[in-house]
Formats: C-alpha cells, structure tokens, sequence
C-alpha cells in the first residue's frame, strides 16, 4: 500500500523532511517511528518533543499512517492509554493489514492493568484486535499476548474460553518466541509476569 509523502520537520532537530526519509541527515534521528524499540530508551524530554511535533504535523495530514503510529508509540511509551489507542486505530484505518497495529491496540485496551483487572468489552475488543494480528501475520508474541489474557483474565475468573490459555501458549511456542520479545511486552504492559507464563 503505498502512503503519501508529507512534508514535515524533523522531530527531533526542527530540520525540513518528509516522511519518504527514515532518518534525518542532520541529527540522524528517526523521522517516523516505525517499532516500539525507537521510543523505549528515548529520554522523556525528546519523546514529548517527538509527540508535540507528530500532533502538530497530523493537524494537516490526520489520516496519515506513519504519522498516527508514531504519535501512538510516543503515548504508549507515556503511558497515555486513551491518547494511544485512537492513533493506532486511526493507522489502522489506512492500512488495514499492519498486524503490529492491531497488536498495540489490543495492549491499550488493558490500559497498563492486569488483564484481571479489565472489563469483559475491553478484553473481548483486545482479543479481535489480537485474532486480526495473528491472521495477517501469525507471530509468537501475539499468540503470547493470547496467552496472557487468557491466563490472567478467563482462568483467573474460572471462565471457559477457546483457545485455553494453555493452547494459546503452545501456539506461541510452536511458532517461535523470543523471551528478550516476552520481556519487552510486559514492560509495555506495565504488569508482573504471571506465574506459569
């Protein structure tokens, strides 16, 4: 799917580029963020100078891609539930097949609170935001996050589902899964890892 190119400054040094350029020639930052990764060590002044210059570019281009899911990523790494979600959903809205998307925007519907702690419509929308992830792109990580709810949320509350939370987990196994990826998911969740997972 091919995106339009939108003139911007550079969010990290205020030098003119467009969103064609993955790294700004002068201070070789990222122009877009494109993974969690790009924001998780960036230092909290330079992520809300990051996040104020996105807001202020997706005021002319608000249905931009890269621009909503760098903004998203910014108010995940803040922890800004309610901001990230929308922003993920509106990338989601012009590039229906980005399975990271979807798999972030299940991650804010737990809004950095144990699944337990969830209501049923939030983990219900987290789990077909998770189940349009794995059908675009079937990765052990999004099973895993499967896993997690299931284990935390339906086993916790003795509550049948299928997949089980089991099922779900060896699914993750079978596919492949990083423990350096599990790690990073529950810092982005913000919760202790549970027992068993």
């Amino acid at each position: 799917m091919s995106h339009q190119i939108v003139d911007m400054k550079c969010p990290g040094c205020g030098a003119p580029l467009d969103t064609a350029q993955r790294e700004c020639k002068y201070c070789h930052n990222p122009v877009t963020i494109t993974t969690f990764n790009s924001v998780s060590a960036m230092p909290m002044p330079m992520l809300n100078k990051y996040a104020r210059s996105y807001e202020a570019d997706l005021r002319a281009n608000p249905d931009n891609p890269e621009l909503n899911k760098s903004v998203a990523f910014c108010y995940l790494k803040l922890r800004l539930y309610d901001k990230a979600l929308p922003a993920f959903e509106k990338a989601i809205e012009s590039n229906f097949d980005d399975s990271e998307s979807y798999f972030y925007a299940a991650i804010c519907q737990l809004k950095g609170k144990k699944a337990f702690l969830s209501l049923r419509p939030a983990i219900d929308k987290a789990i077909e935001y998770i189940n349009a992830a794995t059908a675009i792109e079937p990765l052990g990580i999004y099973y895993y996050l499967l896993a997690y709810i299931k284990q935390d949320y339906f086993a916790r509350k003795h509550l049948n589902t299928s997949p089980n939370w089991q099922e779900a987990l060896q699914t993750a196994v079978n596919i492949g899964l990083s423990p350096t990826d599990v790690d990073q998911l529950y810092q982005i969740l913000g919760v202790e890892r549970p027992a068993g997972l």
